[in-house]
Order: structure tokens, then C-alpha cells, then sequence
């Protein structure tokens, strides 16, 4: 009797087991069957060529997972204010996520708007932070994650690409003969956090590598194509003979002074008429022009880790767990990820 007794105490109890694992696995497919999560992605510039290589590959992910995420992109013009007042906006559209990709260089002038959408709960991803005392703001607060990029890579590469350019055609290069790599700089926002680095460590890895330089011209173009070509052009009326490397803070800046150069006759084949131009990003358009000889290399952006971050970090910060569950990034001051480039290519021949 108490064997009987035993046993359907234990066949009740396996059939009550056996049902919460029912209603767990319906609990979890109905999450998963939800509509798809709403993202706010508020752009810096629509037309920034490696940040439309971003929205396409998101546009990818939504197409590949749409019943998990929707992304909605949120043009800012390269105007703070305008970002400010989408997101101020958008504060009761019911997002369950906000990636925002700030505009200026000053943290005062969007920490409040962030703020505002922090105090609702709302989960919020800084991607590529434009100045370290915005990081600063945000570092250790709940629901934020920071996806940055490590900007002192990128300049030291450069300066690596044009100090192996050097070393392999000093010959060619060095016009004046005086030991002295005299170059030209584009530079992108002023103040903007990837311009103080890639401007400072490019120029630092080349007097590491112990070649002598000498800046003839910088000018801000706020990482500009028209603008590059036009600052190259009028440059080329005095320097035209002096120039011997022209640094870019970005690709799309390179492509514009190439050109110009081309306008006058550089970089189409012409040894005696060659100026090395590097840039960073490593665009399509930027990888063709490498392969044709008219720019020398470039500083290759890993936009798909890029993607993947804002696709994992953010569906992990609207579940509520820990931003990097189920990656392989890692997080530093809790909550800051640092994705590396992904390598620089360049073309050794001139």
C-alpha cells in the first residue's frame, strides 16, 4: 500500500514537472513570437558613406531575424540639435531600444537629451562616441551600453602604412631630397574625439619608425569629400612641388584629394607624380582606388562586428541581462566595448 501510495505521489509529481516545462517553453516562444522589438537608430549622417554601410548591414540583420527586431533610422543632418529634438521626440513612440550616434564633439551639448531617455528605463547604446568625457557620463549606468572604437589604432596604423611607403620608395617620395616626409593633413570634425587620435598617433608612429616630418598644410573638413578636394586643390597652387604624403582622418576626405590630385595629373600612373594619400575606413570605393594605384592604403573599419555588437548588446539590454551574454566581446569600466580594426591594407607600388 505504501509502495502504491509512493508511486502515485511520484507520477504526480513528474506530471506537474513535466507541465511547468510545458508552460515554460510556451512562456519563452511567446516571447519569441512577440512583435519585433522597436530600435531608434539616431544617425549622425545618412549619407556618411561607411555609416550607410552600417544601416545596410542592420537592414540585413532585420531581414534575416524580422520577427525579433525592427530598426528604425532617424536622419540627424550632422546637427546636434536636430538629433536632440528626434530623440526628444521619439521619448514616447514606444522604442524598446535608442542607438544613438552623437554628432558633436561636445558632451554637454547631448549628455541632457541622453539623460532624459535614460531616467525612462529606456535601453540605450552610444555607438562611436565622439568625445572620452562623454564615455565618461555614461560609463556604469544601467540599461547603457558604449560600443567605441580604439581611435589610437587606427592612427598608428596609418602611420605604419606610410612609414612601409617611405622606407620602400624614399627615393620617389622625398621630392626635395632633404630626409623629410613633408605632408599635407585633412582632419575631420574639430574637437571630435577620432581626429585628436588617428591625427596625433599617425604623426607619432612616424617619428617612432624614425622618419623625420614636417607638416605644410591642415585644414578641418569635417570628414568632407567636396570639402578635401577643394582644400587640396588650392593647397596644390603653392605646395604642389612640397607635398609628399597627404594624411586623411577618413576615407571618403581621401578620395577627395585624390581627386584633386588627379586634376592635376597625380596618381594615374606616373611615378614622377605620385603623392601617397591614406585614409581610414576601408570602403569599397577606397579598396578599388588602392588596387589602381591611386591610393596608397587605408585602415580597414570591422563594420560587421560593428553591426553584430548594436544587434547583440541591444536585444541583451532589453531582456535585462548582461550586455555581453552570449558574445565574445568584453567590456571595459563596465560597460564599454572596444571593437579593434579589423587590419590596414595599402598598396606598395608606385
Amino acid at each position: 500500500m505504501k509502495f502504491l501510495k509512493k508511486s502515485i505521489l511520484l507520477a504526480t509529481i513528474t506530471i506537474l514537472l513535466l507541465n511547468n516545462a510545458n508552460h515554460t517553453t510556451n512562456a519563452k516562444d511567446a516571447i519569441t513570437n512577440e512583435k519585433p522589438f522597436k530600435v531608434a537608430v539616431f544617425v549622425r549622417d545618412i549619407n556618411n558613406l561607411l555609416l550607410a554601410d552600417v544601416k545596410e548591414k542592420l537592414e540585413e540583420i532585420e531581414k534575416e531575424s524580422s520577427s525579433k527586431v525592427d530598426f528604425i533610422f532617424i536622419d540627424s543632418k550632422w546637427d546636434q540639435g536636430i538629433q536632440n529634438q528626434n530623440i526628444q521626440e521619439s521619448l514616447d513612440k514606444g522604442y524598446d531600444l535608442f542607438v544613438v550616434n552623437p554628432v558633436s564633439a561636445n558632451a554637454d551639448e547631448i549628455k541632457g537629451t541622453v539623460s532624459k531617455v535614460v531616467t525612462l528605463n529606456i535601453p540605450v547604446i552610444l555607438f562611436l562616441p565622439t568625445s572620452s568625457s562623454l564615455t565618461k557620463s555614461f560609463e556604469n549606468l544601467p540599461r547603457v551600453a558604449i560600443i567605441a572604437r580604439d581611435l589610437q589604432e587606427s592612427g598608428v596604423k596609418q602611420g605604419k602604412i606610410l612609414a612601409n611607403v617611405w622606407k620602400e620608395n624614399k627615393d620617389i617620395i622625398d621630392k626635395n631630397k632633404n630626409n623629410i616626409l613633408e605632408y599635407a593633413i585633412l582632419q575631420g570634425a574639430k574637437d571630435h574625439l577620432s581626429t585628436i587620435e588617428r591625427t596625433k598617433y599617425s604623426i607619432q608612429t612616424l617619428t617612432e619608425e624614425n622618419i623625420q616630418v614636417k607638416q605644410l598644410f591642415a585644414t578641418t573638413c569635417n570628414w568632407d569629400k567636396e570639402c578635401a578636394r577643394l582644400a587640396i586643390e588650392s593647397a596644390f597652387l603653392t605646395l604642389s612641388s612640397k607635398i609628399e604624403a597627404i594624411i586623411c582622418n577618413n576615407d571618403e576626405m581621401a578620395m577627395g584629394a585624390i581627386e584633386a590630385l588627379q586634376k592635376y595629373g597625380y596618381n594615374k600612373g606616373d611615378k614622377s607624380k605620385y603623392i601617397p594619400v591614406v585614409g581610414v575606413g576601408g570602403l569599397s570605393i577606397a579598396k578599388e582606388l588602392i588596387s589602381q594605384g591611386a591610393m596608397t592604403g587605408t585602415v580597414v573599419e570591422d563594420v560587421p562586428t560593428h553591426v553584430k555588437a548594436i544587434y547583440d548588446i541591444g536585444l541583451n539590454l532589453i531582456s535585462g541581462r548582461s550586455i555581453t551574454y552570449g558574445t565574445n566581446l568584453k567590456a571595459t569600466g563596465g560597460n564599454v566595448i572596444i571593437i579593434p580594426y579589423e587590419d590596414y591594407i595599402y598598396n606598395p607600388k608606385l
